[in-house]
C-alpha cells in the first residue's frame, strides 16, 4: 500500500484533531454477506463505480454490525449497508470466478451506501473526512442464545433486524482492504487494514428482518430477506483507516 506523499496527517474536526491514520484498537463485527440484484444495486452507486456481480444478475450487498469499543473517532456502534465495486474503466477481472476469490481473500472494493452511528462525533469526522455517508441513528445491539442482534431504526421507524452468530477461535491475519467515496462529488479510495481474532464463519447462519422505513424498501427492491450466502463474526478486530485520496 503506498499513501500519496502530500496527504493530510490531520483534521479538525469540532475544535480536536484527528490525526492519520485512525486506529482501532478493539471491536466487534458482525457482517451477514446476501446476494441482491445488481441492477437494482447500480441505481444505488455513484455513476463513478460499477458493482461486481458474482453470478449473472447478482452483486453481494455486506450489511455489517460494529461494535467499536475502542478507537480514535470514540466508543459507538455502527451499522453499514455495503456493496461491492470496482471504478468504472478499471481492467477486466476474469467474469465471476476472479469476483468470488478476490471476495473470499477481501481484495474486492467498496462501496458504503448507508452508515448509520449513534454518536455524532464519528459521525461529523467521517464525513468530513473520508466522505461516508454517515447518519446518527438508534442502534440497539444485545447478544443473546448464542447471536448478536442489532436492530437499527432512522426517522422513527424500524429499518432492519439483524442477528448473527458469534463465537469462535479463528485468528485474521492483518488485511488491506480498500473503500471508495466520493468527496465534493470526486472519486476517492480509502485504505483500511483489518485484522482480528475470535472469529467464526458460517455459510447462511444470519437472520434478517425488514422494517416500514423507505431503507427498508429499497431493501425489499434489492430483493431482501433472503437466506445470507455467509456470515461471519469478529469478536476483537483490529484496523487502521488511512487519508482519503483522490482516483
Amino acid at each position: 500500500m503506498t499513501i500519496p506523499q502530500g496527504a493530510p496527517t490531520s483534521y479538525a474536526i469540532r475544535g480536536r484533531q484527528v490525526a492519520m491514520p485512525v486506529v482501532v484498537r478493539d471491536a466487534s463485527a458482525s457482517v451477514a454477506t446476501f446476494l441482491v440484484s445488481s441492477r437494482v444495486a447500480q441505481h444505488l452507486v455513484p455513476d463513478a463505480f460499477e458493482v461486481v456481480e458474482l453470478l449473472p444478475g447478482r452483486a453481494p450487498l455486506a450489511i455489517a454490525v460494529i461494535d467499536y469499543r475502542d478507537n480514535d473517532l470514540g466508543d459507538y456502534d455502527e451499522v453499514s449497508l455495503t456493496f461491492f465495486v470496482r471504478p468504472k474503466g478499471a481492467p477486466p477481472m476474469l467474469p465471476w470466478i476472479g469476483a468470488w476469490l478476490d471476495l473470499l481473500r477481501g481484495k474486492l472494493g467498496t462501496y458504503i451506501w448507508k452508515l448509520p452511528v449513534n454518536q455524532e462525533f464519528t459521525c461529523e469526522a467521517g464525513r468530513s473526512i473520508w466522505g461516508f455517508p454517515k447518519t446518527v441513528e438508534s442502534i440497539e445491539i444485545t447478544r443473546e442464545s448464542g447471536s448478536v442482534r442489532c436492530r437499527l431504526a432512522m426517522d422513527g421507524a424500524h429499518v432492519l433486524t439483524l442477528s448473527v452468530p458469534h463465537g469462535g477461535s479463528r485468528a485474521l491475519p492483518d488485511q488491506d482492504t480498500v473503500t471508495y467515496t466520493l468527496i465534493e462529488g470526486i472519486p476517492h479510495r480509502t485504505h483500511f487494514v483489518q485484522g482480528g481474532s475470535g472469529v467464526g464463519f458460517a455459510l447462511g447462519g444470519a437472520r434478517l428482518e425488514l422494517g416500514t422505513h423507505p431503507i427498508a424498501d429499497a431493501l425489499g427492491r434489492l430483493g431482501l430477506p433472503r437466506r445470507a450466502l455467509f456470515s461471519m463474526h469478529t469478536e476483537h478486530m483490529h484496523g487502521r483507516f488511512e487519508a482519503p485520496e483522490k482516483l
